[in-house]
């Protein structure tokens, strides 16, 4: 069985397995107060082209958007995501555990939009009896977005320009912001993205790394006390160079961007094969993650040698299906996986 269904189903990069196993004897100090952390914190900050931003090394995900959204939000507000956005849909609920509401919005092809945000702002303070509803406070955003969909400089500028004028925060998730950075037609770049909006994240989990994901706070106001939240939700790794050497490794000599490039090319090599098949792909990405809906005999055949993801139900029709490559996907599985779609 050849794994199509997550990019997260190989440890790590050789290169990170090397560096870890060469620190395995050293002695550092804990909760991401060490060299390695520093030394991975100030790559970032020069790769963002910004020395003012802070940095913070998380385990996971959605232990990261958990503690990013409650320390920026008071008690009374909310966050606004589009409704295919991976707090609204993937994480059990692990925002409203915290006491938050999650704004719902449509969107279009997985991205929420200027006019969406504004919206959102007019609908909540033009309503009279607003001060008996969550306030809205928080932009929530991914790049890539849930459905492998990426924003363009354009849209993520004028974005950026809405959460001002509304005053909200803008927060992008960076799960596969490698993958995102590497797609056919992408125009953002680090620096952009970080003077875009007051909080992000790299993440490291699903782009090479064992696990791991780097917190970039750009707005002075969400610096403030960011370590005590870290710690009263549980997000402070005690051995935290482990984090630390791994963003290490993947910021040096450009490597989270070749290798998240790289799968990038091998999911276009499959979405070829299922357009030239006719199957409907249900975004325009041109990243890691491909989503088509095929005849669910299709499907089932496909998964007799591939481990495949299926996004809601099973439709006899049209089920949902999501390809996934990642930073180790073989050349040989993915010429084997085009050449059955092309023989069905």
């Amino acid at each position: 069985m050849i794994r199509f269904n997550s990019d997260y189903t190989e440890m790590c990069h050789p290169a990170i397995f090397d560096a870890l196993k060469a620190a395995s004897r050293e002695q550092n100090p804990g909760y991401t107060d060490d060299a390695h952390c520093e030394a991975a914190a100030a790559m970032i900050k020069k790769a963002i082209r910004n020395d003012k931003a802070d940095v913070y090394f998380f385990v996971g995900g959605t232990q990261t958007n958990a503690t990013i959204i409650t320390a920026a939000l008071r008690p009374h507000q909310g966050v606004i995501s589009c409704e295919t956005g991976h707090i609204a849909c993937h994480e059990s609920g692990a925002i409203e555990h915290s006491g938050h509401k999650v704004i719902t919005v449509k969107g279009s092809d997985g991205k929420l939009s200027a006019a969406d945000i504004e919206a959102v702002w007019h609908k909540h303070f033009d309503d009279s009896v607003h001060e008996h509803i969550v306030q809205p406070k928080l932009v929530y955003i991914s790049q890539t977005t849930e459905i492998g969909s990426q924003y363009t400089k354009e849209e993520l500028l004028a974005i950026s320009a809405a959460c001002a004028k509304c005053g909200f925060y803008l927060y992008i998730d960076g799960a596969r912001l490698g993958y995102a950075l590497g797609a056919a037609g992408n125009d953002l770049d680090l620096p952009t993205l970080a003077s875009c909006c007051d909080v992000f994240y790299i993440g490291g989990t699903k782009c090479g790394a064992m696990f791991g994901e780097a917190v970039v706070i750009t707005n002075p106001k969400l610096k403030e006390d960011f370590r005590y939240i870290m710690k009263q939700v549980a997000g402070r790794l005690a051995k935290g160079w482990l984090i630390g050497i791994q963003f290490e490794a993947l910021f040096k000599d450009n490597l989270y961007e070749k290798i998240t490039k790289r799968a990038d090319d091998l999911a276009m090599a499959i979405r070829a094969a299922l357009l030239s098949k006719g199957f409907k792909p249900a975004s325009s990405s041109t990243s890691n993650q491909q989503f088509f809906y095929l005849p669910l005999k299709v499907y089932q055949e496909l998964a007799k040698d591939y481990a495949l993801s299926v996004d809601g139900p099973l439709d006899e029709e049209a089920t949902l299906v999501r390809f996934c490559t990642s930073w180790a996907t073989e050349e040989s599985a993915v010429a084997g996986l085009v050449k059955r779609i092309t023989e069905l």
